[in-house]
């Protein structure tokens, strides 16, 4: 008998020791997993930092697990799904995980979104590589510089002035040493625009670095330097100004007449006003513009009376100058420019008067009739005209437009309603993100971050 009870308890310590064995074994093999789990989403973290996409989308998406919640492996995943280009399968994964936490993840979001826009800038198009460098000019974010300096460096002197003109708009642009180099692109465009944002900047240890731009071999550029140095307190170039609004040279003219409009100065109104009965209709409208940027109340008479000119591009700029002054002074002209013969005119008069402060109820025949058209040109003018105002029923009419069957009026439709919308407007803004047109998905993307900046006061 006792060797009965021996042999059942030798029996019982043999199982136990199985089960022990079987514990560590399993408690071993799920360290081992999670160390292969951890081991990944490390590597895949440091493909992402080294921009291989592609990788990181191999490594990390057998990690991931429906209805999960989200994880460092998710983000890297979507955030490499965005990068690669993969914008509708990076919201689409993204849309998962919000139904499963049941809120917005707003730092992953800006990140999906600034990660759409990137790609586009290595684009073969020149018009989407626009695109994308247009949608990063929404953002206003210092972040934004570092993104945009690539721009600098395009094959496109177009989409160099670009990019050129949102840096020198930005005080860590102007700081930036790729945009002082700048000054030495071969398109006069570009040093132009340099030159004009280094004259924005209000610091005076930019004079150096300009003034020999005073003798550069294009007049447009003089120009510039002219600008420039003016605006930095050195009043004597202004002669240089006077003399190229009355160059022969239409670049050189239509250069320093725009000049005498940003800088304030009232010695401009004589010379603007003379300007307006000039033979060439791009000199006229330069010369108008001038004008209502200076806000002039002695000028008034000459805009409303230009808003009868032969040529509707001018009446049109007419329209939009107008916009610049006290609602009660302009009231009357701009209601008569929305009957106008020209749809750019009326679009025109629709933006100053929202502009200006009128109520939407002024206008909101035109806009549906401009917004109607078979023209695309004339949706996507209404569009734009829509982004001067505020209110709801300027947001509900942009968000009609998101459905125009042409890009354009969902570009502009999608930069508006970044600009005066809130968080309200994001799951539409999401979907935007999703469109068929990579200039729409672009522009819906900066109007996400601006929306999200705004909340946290970028």
């Amino acid at each position: 008998m006792m060797w009965l009870r021996n042999k059942d308890k030798q029996k019982r310590m043999k199982r136990s020791g199985v089960f022990a064995l079987g514990v560590l074994w399993f408690l071993s093999g799920s360290a081992w997993a999670g160390d292969a789990h951890d081991l990944a989403v490390a590597q895949g973290q440091q493909a992402y930092e080294q921009g291989q996409y592609q990788q990181v989308v191999e490594l990390v998406k057998p990690l991931l697990k429906e209805s999960s919640p989200p994880s460092q492996a998710s983000r890297l995943y979507i955030l490499a799904l965005a990068s690669l280009g993969k914008t509708n399968e990076a919201v689409e994964t993204y849309e998962k995980e919000v139904a499963v936490t049941k809120r917005e993840d707003d730092p992953l979001l800006r990140q999906i979104a600034i990660a759409s826009i990137l790609p586009l800038r290595s684009d073969m198009r020149e018009q989407m590589r626009g695109a994308a460098y247009t949608a990063l000019k929404e953002i206003e974010s210092d972040h934004a510089v570092e993104y945009l300096e690539k721009g600098l460096s395009d094959e496109t002197g177009m989409v160099r002035a670009l990019v050129a003109e949102i840096l020198g708009q930005r005080e860590a642009g102007q700081r930036s040493k790729r945009f002082h180099e700048a000054l030495k692109d071969e398109a006069g465009l570009v040093r132009a625009t340099v030159l004009i944002g280094l004259g924005q900047s209000g610091d005076g240890k930019f004079v150096p670095m300009i003034e020999p731009s005073l003798n550069d071999e294009q007049h447009l550029v003089q120009i510039a330097a002219a600008r420039a140095l003016y605006e930095l307190g050195r009043k004597q170039y202004w002669a240089r100004l006077e003399q190229g609004a009355k160059s022969e040279e239409g670049y050189e003219r239509g250069a320093a007449i725009r000049a005498l409009g940003e800088l304030g100065d009232r010695r401009a109104i004589p010379i603007l006003e003379k300007t307006i009965s000039d033979a060439q209709p791009s000199i006229r409208a330069a010369a108008i513009a001038s004008l209502g940027k200076l806000k002039a109340s002695e000028s008034l008479p000459t805009l409303k009376a230009v808003l009868f000119d032969r040529n509707p591009a001018v009446r049109s700029v007419a329209a939009f100058s107008l916009g610049y002054f006290e609602q009660h002074q302009v009231l009357t002209p701009l209601t008569r420019a929305l009957a106008d013969s020209n749809p750019g005119v009326q679009a025109a008069a629709v933006a100053s008067l929202l502009r200006s402060g009128a109520p939407y109820s002024v206008v909101k025949e035109t806009v549906q009739q401009l917004l109607n058209d078979q023209n695309p040109a004339i949706r996507s003018g209404a569009v734009k005209a829509l982004g001067n105002g505020k209110g709801q029923e300027v947001i509900s009419a942009l968000v009609r437009a998101l459905n125009d069957p042409l890009p354009r009026p969902r570009i502009g439709a999608a930069r508006a309603l970044g600009r005066m919308g809130d968080r309200t407007l994001l799951p539409i803004l999401k979907r935007t993100l999703q469109d068929s047109d990579e200039a729409v998905r672009v522009t819906a993307a900066a109007a996400i971050v601006t929306i999200l900046d705004k909340e946290i006061g970028v």
